[in-house]
């Protein structure tokens, strides 16, 4: 009797941590819990997505982006231009759990060294050759070249990079499981806070002199 009532007891318990214990997402975002819920970007309100249109003011139109037919802009150092379709600019993708961007990339040009937060990415290539690599937390670094219709998938969080190795222009589209995945560009973090890191920080970690990183720095002022 004594050993009945200690294993219901265990029994119990075990299910009272399982009924405490969140249950497992395999979206980044949560799920929606309606039809649809058009962002309000312009509420007041600050919490972990956008409150929701009314849904008499909604039209077939907060539906609808173009965003991603337009050209990006590469007249830059890093011959980079990205066009995004998050909730940000595409306010109907609010609470549905995912998000594309446009990357376009002049010969020789690079989405430099970044990572994805609050997304897994997958990478398709609409025309050119791309150099694409991620680099996991074992520090093992996983590369592809990719031509048109190819993709390349990088887990979320992890630090990756495309570089144009084609001889003409190329072109990207991402997507990712998430309404807004947040970018960490690695050079422009380490480099260009605001307030700045301190130098000295950025010596000992680079193992290089104040010149060498005062010289990075005033690359990205």
């Amino acid at each position: 009797m004594i050993a009945l009532r200690s294993s219901l007891l265990n029994m119990l318990v075990c299910f009272t941590i399982l009924l405490l214990l969140p249950y497992p997402s395999l979206s980044a975002d949560p799920d929606p819990l309606q039809d649809f819920c058009v962002g309000d970007l312009n509420a007041t309100v600050s919490l972990n997505g956008f409150p929701c249109k009314p849904v008499s003011e909604v039209t077939a139109d907060d539906f609808f982006f173009d965003g991603l037919s337009k050209e990006g802009n590469t007249d830059n150092p890093f011959g980079f231009g990205v066009t995004q379709g998050n909730v940000l600019a595409f306010p109907g993708l609010n609470t549905l759990g995912l998000s594309m961007n446009r990357v376009d990339l002049a010969p020789g040009g690079i989405n430099a060294p970044h990572s994805h937060p609050r997304a897994s990415e997958s990478i398709v290539v609409i025309k050119g050759k791309v150099l694409v690599g991620f680099v996991s937390t074992s520090n093992v670094y996983y590369s592809k070249v990719l031509t048109v219709g190819q993709m390349f998938i990088v887990p979320r969080g992890l630090v990756h990079f495309q570089y144009n190795v084609g001889r003409g222009k190329a072109i990207l589209i991402t997507a990712f499981n998430s309404q807004l995945p947040g970018a960490v560009v690695v050079s422009r973090t380490l480099f260009a806070s605001n307030p700045p890191i301190p130098v000295k920080i950025l010596t000992k970690t680079f193992q290089v002199d104040a010149s060498v990183i005062n010289g990075i720095k005033s690359r990205f002022a």
